[in-house]
């Protein structure tokens, strides 16, 4: 029997026009919300993510976060 989708937790997030796009864009192509969405994407995180390249992506992300906060 699968686990119940009970979404408890809310939390305001903030992120830019293009993630939210992309987010928009997954969930409907999954035909599933965008808060299902993320409960699909951080669940199964370790299996949708390829290790090496999560590193290397967020290595390059913090490297920008300065010229993007400014």
């Amino acid at each position: 029997m699968p686990k119940r989708l009970k979404l408890t937790r809310r939390f305001p997030v903030a992120m830019t026009n293009d993630a939210y796009r992309r987010l928009n864009r997954f969930a409907q192509e999954a035909e599933i919300t965008p808060d299902e969405a993320l409960t699909f994407i951080f669940e199964h995180f370790n299996s949708v993510t390829d290790h090496e390249n999560l590193n290397h992506r967020l290595r390059l992300f913090k490297a920008e976060l300065p010229e993007r906060k400014a």
